[in-house]
C-alpha cells in the first residue's frame, strides 16, 4: 500500500521516490516530504542522509516533526549555498546588518534629540525688548521738530 501526502495521489513521497523504495502507509517521511517537493528531500538527504533524518523524526514528538523537518530543510539549503557555515553564516550576516542598523538608528535618535533641544531652546527664549528711549525727546534733522530750537536762539 502506497502512502501519500494527499488523499487523491498514489505517488510515493519524495523520499521513497528518491531512495527508489516502496512507500508504505507507515512511512515516516511521507507527511513531511510530499512528492511535489522532491528538492526538499534531495537537499536534506545530501547533507544529513536518509538514515539520520529517519532517526531524528523517530526521536522527536509527532507534533514537533514538521518543525524538525523544516529546520533540517533550511539548514540543508543553507549548507548547499555555504558548505562551511550553513545557516550560521546567514545568521552572522543578519546580526551584522542588525548592528549596523542599530548604530544608524542610535545616531538618528541622537540627531533628533539635538534638533528637538535646539528648537525648544529657541522657542523658550524671551522676546527681544524694544529699545528704550531715555528722555522721550526725539531729535530730527528738521528744525521745527527740535525741542530746544527756541532756547538756542535766545
Amino acid at each position: 500500500m502506497a502512502c501519500s501526502s494527499s488523499s487523491y495521489s498514489n505517488s510515493p513521497c519524495a523520499a521513497c521516490k528518491f531512495l527508489r523504495r516502496k512507500c508504505l502507509a507507515e512511512c515516516i517521511f511521507a507527511p513531511y516530504f510530499p512528492p511535489e517537493e522532491p528538492t526538499k528531500f534531495t537537499n536534506v538527504h545530501k547533507i544529513f542522509g536518509a538514515s539520520n533524518v529517519s532517526k531524528i523524526l523517530n526521536e522527536v514528538q509527532p507534533h514537533q516533526r514538521e518543525d524538525a523537518v523544516n529546520s533540517l530543510a533550511y539548514e540543508a539549503e543553507a549548507r548547499m549555498k555555504d558548505p562551511v557555515y550553513g545557516c550560521v553564516g546567514a545568521i552572522s550576516v543578519l546580526q551584522r546588518h542588525v548592528l549596523r542598523l542599530q548604530k544608524e538608528l542610535d545616531a538618528t535618535n541622537t540627531d533628533l534629540v539635538r534638533y528637538s533641544t535646539a528648537t525648544a531652546t529657541a522657542t523658550a527664549r524671551p522676546a527681544r525688548r524694544p529699545p528704550r528711549h531715555h528722555s522721550g525727546v526725539y531729535f530730527t534733522s528738521n528744525d521745527h521738530d527740535h525741542p530746544y530750537k527756541d532756547q538756542e536762539r535766545e
